[in-house]
């Protein structure tokens, strides 16, 4: 079986090669240098000439390859747009109240109400004492002028007994 591959294989390469000459020999005829300047530059121009055909080649087809790209890709999405499967975008994290979370949930049969601060009852605080006194003292420099010296110092400690 190797026998068999080897001898196959050198037949094909045979055949590529017989090929390639055919193909230069259509395409590339035989380069023949010109002696005498002006020849010399004739066979420029027609270079550059061929040159500048094959870029414009190149270019057209660069050219037709991105149209074709963009149409496929364009195919492509409204495939995805037919079947309904769309690409998901990353998801991020969100801070949600219990409410919003049940709302989003359950629509429009969300009827019971999770915020804990609006069912707590409010107390009024009593006055205290030392708030009415706060109250009643009134100018601060009142305060200030009764608590100077001896006699202010006795009456605090009078006030704390």
């Amino acid at each position: 079986m190797l026998q068999i591959a080897a001898t196959e294989l050198e037949k094909e390469e045979g055949r590529r090669e017989s090929e390639k000459q055919n193909y230069l020999s259509e395409h590339c005829p035989p380069l023949h240098l010109p002696s005498s300047m002006s020849e010399v530059q004739e066979l420029c121009k027609q270079l550059h000439a061929k040159i500048d055909a094959a870029e414009e080649e190149k270019y057209d087809m660069e050219v037709r390859v991105q149209k074709s790209t963009k149409e496929l890709e364009d195919m492509n999405q409204k495939l995805f747009d037919l079947r309904g499967k769309f690409k998901r975008p990353p998801l991020r994290r969100v801070r949600m109240s219990a409410d919003a979370m049940l709302k989003a949930l359950l629509g429009s049969k969300h009827k019971v109400c999770m915020d804990l601060r609006a069912n707590l009852k409010q107390v009024k605080k009593e006055d205290t004492e030392k708030e009415r006194d706060l109250r009643d003292v009134g100018d601060w420099r009142k305060n200030i002028e009764e608590k100077s010296g001896m006699e202010g110092r006795k009456k605090m400690f009078e006030t704390e007994s």
